[in-house]
């Protein structure tokens, strides 16, 4: 059963181990010293909003994801479990790359950019995403990469262009959600 809770909620115990260095993309208040295990969830199915839902493993909300999907501005905002905004999320128009931008809060003013993201190439078979952080304006080499697959229901970040795993989901660790 699925309800909301205060933030930050009690993290469930996670089956991995923590960073040996704590990383914050967009506040130290969303890190947790260990590894939480989190799914998305779609809450409502309807054609014009993404109303997603990303839980930990007891079902207790973490986030929600809001926003048209078909409209002019073809924003989403991520929010908190009590509904404070935490970012936007906004697609950069006329990219090659489906380019998309985060920003913080609700504003979409490039003095509040966190980070961008845009596929690796144009042509994939897996989703393989380059993220820059607002840092990193030049963008000769990512921050972070993600790799997944909607079919498979799974995806991994790693730091940079190495092979040192931040974060994953998997299938199997959405079973009984």
């Amino acid at each position: 059963m699925e309800h909301e809770q205060a933030y930050p909620p009690p993290a469930a115990p996670s089956a991995y181990p923590p960073l040996a260095t704590p990383l914050s993309v967009i506040g130290p208040q969303y890190c947790y010293p260990q590894p939480v295990d989190l799914a998305t969830v779609r809450k409502v199915l309807t054609i014009t909003e993404g109303n997603f839902a990303v839980t930990d493993i007891n079902g207790n909300i973490m986030f929600k994801i809001k926003g048209k999907f078909f409209s002019i501005h073809d924003r989403r905002l991520l929010t908190d479990a009590a509904g404070n905004p935490v970012c936007t999320l906004r697609p950069k128009i006329m990219t090659v790359h489906d380019r998309w931008q985060v920003f913080r809060g609700e504003s979409t003013e490039e003095k509040d950019l966190i980070f961008t993201v845009k596929r690796s190439s144009m042509i994939q078979l897996k989703t393989k995403l380059h993220v820059f952080l607002a840092t990193n304006p030049k963008e000769d080499v990512c921050d972070f990469r993600v790799e997944g697959s909607w079919l498979e229901r799974s995806c991994i970040i790693y730091s940079g262009e190495s092979n040192t795993i931040l974060a994953q989901c998997a299938s199997h660790l959405l079973d009984g959600l």
